[in-house]
C-alpha cells in the first residue's frame, strides 16, 4: 500500500487526542496486513518498523514500539516545546544534586560495611503479588502497577523488604545464617506529596536474618545512630520511639480477639496521628473489636514509660521482656539518650511481629525519618520457611530536609586534580597524551577539548576547583616538558613528562 501523503507533526501536550489526530479509516483490517504501515498525526509521518524488524519482534513475542519520524515536509512546521519538568513527585539529579546523593549514599554504605553487612540489590520491577499479600495496608493503594506484554501483573517496588524475603527464599540453604545484608534502592509510591515525601525515593535498608534475639534490633539502631553522628546529627536533634507489636497482642489476647484481626488492628492504629480518634474507634469496631477492648487499647497506646507499661500488663510478659532487654542494650551500645518508649508506635506494614521503632525529628517539623522492626513470619507469606528477621528502611528525602533545617548540608563542589590545555591547536594530540598519562596514574583530568583563550581556561579551572593547570606549549613539548602551575600557590615550573605525578 503506498504511503499516505505526509504532513508534519504538532506535538500536543500533555497527551495526544487520538480521536482528533489519527484518521480512523487507516486502522482497517486490510491496513494491518501490510508489512509496512504508515499513519499520519497532523503534519509529520511516522512509520512502523520495516517488515524484517516487525517479523523479528513477532518471533520475540513482543513489539518494537519504535516510531521513525520523517523530516518536516513543510516550512511552517510547528513543534510545541515539551514540559521540561520531570513527572510530578519525581526528581532530576543534576551534577550538584548527584554530588549530594553520592555523599549521602557513601555514608549509608560506609556505615553498613562498618557493621559487617554485605550489599545486595533487587529489580525495581517486581511481581505485583509480592506487595499485595496483606489486605488493608495503605501501600496496596499506592502501587505503580500494570500488566506487561506477557499478561503478567507487575509493580514498581514500593519498598525493599519483600524483595529481600524473595531472595532469601530463593537462596534457601545455600547461604549460612545469620545474613547481614544492606541495600540502596529506588522505591515508588503514588501518594500525597508533603515535605520529605515524594512518589519516588531512594531507601537504605539494613536487615539481619536468622537472629531471634533483641540483640539484632539493638545492633540496627546502633548503626543508624552511628550514621547520624557521622553527618553531624545529635540526640538533641533526633530520637527513636520504640515499642513492640507484642504489647497490642497481649491486650487483644486478654479480650479473646482472634489472631487474624491483629494485623488489621495494627494498620488502623498506625493512622492514629493522621485521622481523628472517633474514626479510629469506628474502624476498630468494624474489624470486630469490642467497645471495651477499644477503650482499653487506646488507653495503653498513651503509655510512654516501661514502668507504667509493666503496671498495665501486670508482669513480665514477652513484650516487656524484649523491651527491657533492648533498653539495657542501648546503655551498653551508648545510645540510651536517643531512644524512648512510646506504645503508640506500631508501624503500618502488616508483617511486623515484635519490636518496632521510628526515628523522629525532635522539633516535630518532619515526618518519620526512618523506621523498622522485627518480621519473623514474613517468609511464610510467600511460601517459604519462616526465619527470625528484623530490619529498617531509611529514605533519602526526609534526612536531606533535616540537614537543611539544621544547616548541616555539606558544600560539595566539583573537584578535579588537573586541567590540561594545549596552547596551540596543533598540540591537541600532545595534550591528550598528557591527560592519558595522568589518568593512568589515577589522577582526574579535565582536558580542554578545543582551542580556548587562557582567560577562559583559568575561569574553568576555578569553577572545577582544579589543583593544577598543565599547559602544553610548543617549545616545552619539543623538550619533552610541560608547564605546571599549582593554582593554590601560583607556583609555576617546567616539568618533564615522566616526572608528572
Amino acid at each position: 500500500m503506498p504511503p499516505l501523503p505526509s504532513t508534519s507533526l504538532l506535538i500536543h501536550q500533555p497527551r495526544l487526542n487520538l480521536n482528533y489526530l489519527i484518521n480512523p479509516h487507516l486502522f482497517s483490517h486490510s491496513n494491518f496486513l501490510s508489512p509496512s504501515i504508515h499513519f499520519t498525526i497532523l503534519k509529520r509521518t511516522f512509520s512502523s518498523s520495516s517488515s524484517s524488524t516487525a517479523t523479528a519482534a513477532a518471533h520475540d513475542g513482543g513489539r518494537t514500539g519504535a516510531l521513525s519520524p520523517s523530516p518536516p515536509s513543510t516550512a511552517d512546521s510547528v513543534i510545541q516545546r515539551i514540559d521540561v519538568n520531570p513527572p510530578k513527585g519525581t526528581r532530576d539529579f543534576a551534577p550538584e544534586d548527584m554530588r549530594l546523593r553520592n555523599w549521602l549514599f557513601g555514608h549509608f554504605r560506609d556505615v553498613s560495611k562498618l557493621f559487617g553487612f554485605e550489599e545486595v540489590d533487587f529489580p525495581v520491577l517486581e511481581s505485583e503479588a509480592l506487595f499485595i499479600r496483606k489486605a488493608g495496608e495503605e501501600i496496596r493503594d499506592q502501587l505503580y502497577c500494570f500488566e506487561d506484554r506477557g499478561n503478567r501483573r507487575v509493580a514498581l517496588r514500593p519498598e525493599l523488604t519483600p524483595s529481600l524475603a524473595r531472595l532469601v527464599i530463593q537462596k534457601g540453604k545455600s547461604v549460612s545464617l545469620p545474613l547481614k545484608w544492606f541495600a540502596l534502592g529506588q522505591c515508588w509510591r503514588y501518594e500525597r506529596m508533603t515535605r520529605g515525601r515524594r512518589r519516588e525515593h531512594y531507601q537504605w535498608n539494613m536487615d539481619i536474618i536468622g537472629v531471634p534475639n533483641v540483640t539484632a534490633e539493638a545492633e540496627l539502631i546502633s548503626s543508624i545512630v552511628t550514621f547520624f553522628k557521622r553527618i553531624g546529627i545529635t540526640s538533641s536533634d533526633v530520637g527513636f520511639k520504640v515499642s513492640s507489636r507484642k504489647v497490642l497482642q497481649e491486650v487483644l489476647t486478654s479480650y479473646s480477639i482472634p489472631d487474624e484481626s491483629f494485623g488489621k488492628v495494627c494498620i488502623i492504629i498506625d493512622k492514629i496521628e493522621k485521622i481523628s480518634i472517633d474514626v479510629i474507634k469506628n474502624d476498630l469496631k468494624a474489624v470486630g473489636i469490642a467497645e471495651e477492648a477499644v477503650e482499653d487499647l487506646l488507653q495503653v497506646l498513651t503509655i510512654k514509660s516501661l514502668t507504667k507499661l509493666e503496671e498495665k500488663l501486670g508482669g513480665a510478659g514477652p513484650a516487656l521482656t524484649d523491651l527491657k532487654q533492648l533498653f539495657s542494650l542501648a546503655e551498653k551500645f551508648g545510645y540510651s539518650d536517643w531512644i524512648q518508649f512510646d506504645a503508640s508506635i506500631v508501624r503500618g506494614l502488616a508483617y511486623y511481629t515484635g519490636i518496632v521503632f521510628e526515628g523522629f525529628d525532635r522539633q516535630g517539623k518532619l515526618r518519620a525519618i526512618c523506621g523498622g522492626g522485627r518480621y519473623d513470619r514474613l517468609l511464610s507469606t510467600f511460601g517459604g520457611d519462616d526465619l527470625p528477621a528484623c530490619g529498617f528502611g531509611f529514605g533519602d528525602a526526609v534526612i536531606v530536609e533535616l540537614l537543611k533545617e539544621k544547616g548541616l548540608l555539606p558544600e560539595l563542589g566539583l573537584e578535579v586534580a588537573n586541567i590540561v590545555c594545549a596552547l596551540d591547536p596543533d598540540l591537541q594530540g600532545a595534550a591528550s597524551t598528557v591527560a592519558t598519562l595522568l589518568r593512568g596514574k589515577g589522577q582526574s583530568v579535565d582536558l580542554v577539548l578545543e582551542s580556548k583563550p587562557l582567560k577562559w581556561v583559568f575561569k574553568r579551572a576555578t569553577r572545577i576547583n582544579a589543583h593544577r593547570l598543565i599547559l602544553v606549549g610548543k617549545n616545552e613539548w619539543e623538550k619533552g616538558m610541560v608547564n605546571v602551575k599549582t593554582l593554590s600557590t601560583g607556583e609555576q615550573l617546567e616539568m618533564k613528562l615522566d616526572d608528572l605525578e
